[in-house]
């Protein structure tokens, strides 16, 4: 069943549908009514095996603009790379570790570096 995507040349906004049966489908627009649309290219996906996403994940370029002394950029990081393994390593869980961090870093900035413990 495929979902076919529309742009209205007189209200100028888009719209998409289910269409069941394609050969008798009569599109209106969804907004205005207009009968003068045209239809759009729409994006397809291809599902990714397990080695290219690995293979993906191994790339240099995914890399960039990662900060590794930066929390919320490693909890980006951690976000995308699950994503791409399937994972759900979003939400809370991941934010609330990134704040923890991000103040243990500014209260250590803060204090002038090392506890007399560390040391």
């Amino acid at each position: 069943m495929p979902i076919y995507e529309f742009y209205c040349n007189k209200c100028k906004k888009r719209m998409s549908w289910l269409v069941l049966s394609p050969a008798t489908f009569q599109p209106k627009c969804k907004f205005c009514e207009s009968d003068d649309i045209e239809r759009l290219f729409s994006r397809f996906a291809s599902p990714k095996s397990e080695e290219s996403r690995l293979e993906s994940l191994a790339d240099p370029a995914n890399m960039s603009g990662l900060d590794e002394s930066d929390p919320s950029s490693i909890a980006r990081w951690m976000k995308k790379m699950g994503k791409e393994m399937g994972e759900d390593f979003g939400g809370e869980d991941i934010d609330q570790l990134a704040e923890e961090a991000a103040q243990e870093v500014s209260d250590d900035a803060g204090s002038g570096g090392a506890s007399p413990d560390e040391l």
